[in-house]
């Protein structure tokens, strides 16, 4: 009987006839109250619910990991997780298969993910997440739960903040992110962190594409890798986000660049930019036709009438290589702090004021450029001075038609005649001659009558020759010049042009014999019909060969020959004389150039020979 008593179940009838009320009242006294019973079945249903709820819907800063890892869903509403799946979670946990490591936040589940995604361009993801097993996970790096800001880091000397750009054109295999700000703005939570003394915030940006966290012991971080600028305190500290074989995006963008830039400079180095054709461009001119107050009436031949445009949408394309666009604001970049000055003939002001107009026409307040005295024309001064003043240099132009001086003697009835001495560079060449770009031309007055007869016109020392081969007086003002340039001018530290003949374009007569041209509206396109190569330019080339000093020749004779559509012709002016007004197709400019126009390819070739310049300079110190 006592046996059967004993294993009898809580509330079956026994030889006494208790009830299950009175088996509960015999086992447990402190139930005497039916309000005491009611209590403790509603606490024990509402602790059961109350753990459901907990385990199947579970708070993404929960305090234990294990608990988050096996019950948060794989793909969170702010980035995937990156575990595999919630099973190899579990399995992990318990038997852990992580590969060893001497550092032993490795080891740890709760370390934050490796920051080394950190990029700006796609690529394919090598990355792993800091808890990742041997075995090979998905290509796509995810990232971890944001981790309270107390973890403890081991070997730790920086926590920064990392930022992943989850895009949704990304694929598997490749991804955007973006690097870290210096500092993000966000109601997201401050974390903070002490390392070595220093205090450094960064800041959780949880919105619905990206997921901040810590970044890994500096100690992680190879040498040598690309640096941020982080704040910390009041010093600066540098942060590495590079890893073997993980090429970062802004690297990688600048690289992709860089390697098309040094391709472009090896061929423009090689490249003879003068043996090329025009071809049509729709998007020149390098500014608009009227943009420019500057340019002299008689460059202006759209504000003189000029009914056609297409002259101004041609571009210069040298045969083995290909011209960069000038970009005008680089150019004002290379300029700053320089003086970069034209010396020469008329021919020279045109392709000064070219260089004005394109390098104004990207400057925002125009008002900061301007000539020293105030002038608007530029004919008839023997030099101008333009200024850049937010850039701090200047465009000057010294009037030499010449480049030797011109100069008077006695005439034999008391007056005075004029001469050209020879044996003198122009008397402007002091203020010149420690400019940072010099460049020099001369060529269009010396096929005037006086200089082309010769007679009673040279003079060198005391000496006026009766009769000079025009010539044999280029090659001797020349030889002075260059003499002049290997003597005053310091090769390391000026850059020395010389720019060739520009063609002219008068048919059926000369500047002053009813030369015309204002029937051209289209290029030559056959090289049969260019003149011959003007003989004082091979004088000028074998004088260049024999200086000590190098300077750059800019041949532009074949290209200009090409372009007899682009001369202002009986576009020049828009006020005649009453002698103009008779016959105004009798006076024609076919020497110089509209602007926008020709010489607007002059200085872009010397652009191109700046860039190469500039190229060449740095080799040897990357090398170094």
């Amino acid at each position: 009987m006592a046996e059967a008593t004993k294993y009898s179940p809580i509330g079956a009838a026994s030889n006494n006839n208790l009830n299950l009320g009175t088996d509960l009242k015999t086992l447990f006294p402190v139930l005497k109250t039916r309000r005491a019973v009611t209590f403790a079945y509603a606490f024990t249903i509402f602790f059961v619910a109350v753990t459901i709820f907990l385990a199947f819907s579970p708070s993404q800063n929960a305090s234990s990991p294990w608990f988050t890892n096996i019950f948060s869903s794989s793909t969170l509403p702010t980035a995937p997780s990156s575990y595999k799946s919630q099973l190899s979670s579990v399995f992990s946990y318990f038997f852990n298969t992580t590969s060893s490591s001497d550092d032993d936040n490795n080891n740890n589940p709760f370390y934050p993910p490796d920051p080394f995604t950190n990029t700006t361009s796609s690529f394919t993801s090598t990355s792993r997440s800091a808890n990742a097993t041997s075995q090979t996970h998905d290509n796509t790096t995810r990232a971890e739960p944001l981790q309270p800001a107390t973890t403890a880091l081991h070997n730790t000397t920086l926590v920064t903040s990392t930022t992943t750009n989850n895009s949704s054109q990304s694929h598997a295999d490749t991804f955007k992110v973006k690097p870290p700000p210096l500092k993000q703005e966000s109601d997201a939570a401050n974390h903070t962190s002490k390392t070595g003394g220093a205090k450094v915030e960064t800041t959780a940006n949880l919105t619905s594409n990206a997921v901040s966290a810590p970044a890994p012991a500096a100690s992680h971080v190879p040498v040598g890798t690309p640096h941020q600028n982080l704040s910390s305190g009041s010093a600066p500290v540098k942060a590495n986000y590079s890893v073997k074989g993980v090429v970062s995006g802004n690297y990688t963008a600048s690289l992709a660049k860089k390697q098309s830039y040094d391709e472009l400079m090896e061929s423009l180095a090689k490249c003879d930019f003068f043996h090329g054709e025009w071809v049509k461009d729709d998007s020149y001119p390098l500014y608009k036709p009227g943009s420019c107050p500057l340019i002299d009436e008689q460059f202006n031949c759209i504000g003189n009438g000029r009914p056609d445009k297409d002259y101004q949408k041609y571009k210069w394309k040298p045969k083995d290589c290909t011209l960069p666009r000038m970009d005008a604001h680089r150019m004002l970049d290379l300029l700053r702090g320089k003086r970069l000055v034209f010396v020469g003939d008329s021919l020279n002001r045109n392709m000064w004021e070219s260089m004005i107009c394109i390098l104004r026409n990207a400057v925002k307040d125009k008002k900061k450029v301007y000539e020293v005295n105030g002038r608007v024309h530029f004919r008839g001064e023997a030099s101008y001075s333009f200024i850049f003043k937010d850039y701090n240099f200047t465009v000057e132009l010294f009037v030499s038609p010449f480049l030797v001086q011109e100069w008077e003697v006695p005439d034999k009835n008391g007056t005075k005649k004029e001469t050209l001495r020879l044996d003198l560079v122009g008397r402007s060449s002091d203020q010149y001659k420690d400019a940072d770009i010099i460049v020099f031309n001369t060529g269009h007055w010396w096929t005037h009558d006086k200089t082309s007869k010769g007679k009673d016109y040279y003079q060198e020392g005391s000496h006026v020759y009766n009769e000079l081969n025009v010539l044999e007086a280029f090659r001797r003002a020349i030889t002075t010049w260059s003499r002049w340039v290997d003597a005053k001018v310091n090769p390391s530290k000026s850059m020395v042009f010389f720019r060739g003949y520009s063609a002219s374009h008068f048919s059926g007569g000369q500047w002053n014999s009813g030369g015309a041209c204002d029937s051209e509206t289209m290029p030559i396109d056959n090289e049969k019909y260019l003149t011959e190569y003007p003989p004082k330019m091979r004088v000028l080339e074998k004088v260049l060969q024999n200086m000590k000093t190098h300077v750059s020749y800019l041949n532009i004779t074949r290209m200009t020959d090409f372009r007899k559509d682009g001369h202002p012709s009986i576009y020049r002016k828009q006020n005649l004389s009453p002698e103009e007004r008779k016959s105004p197709l009798r006076y024609q400019d076919c020497s110089h150039w509209c602007l926008p126009g020709v010489p607007d390819a002059w200085n872009e070739i010397l652009y191109a020979e700046l860039l190469v310049r500039q190229y060449k300079k740095k080799q040897p110190q990357k090398k170094a």
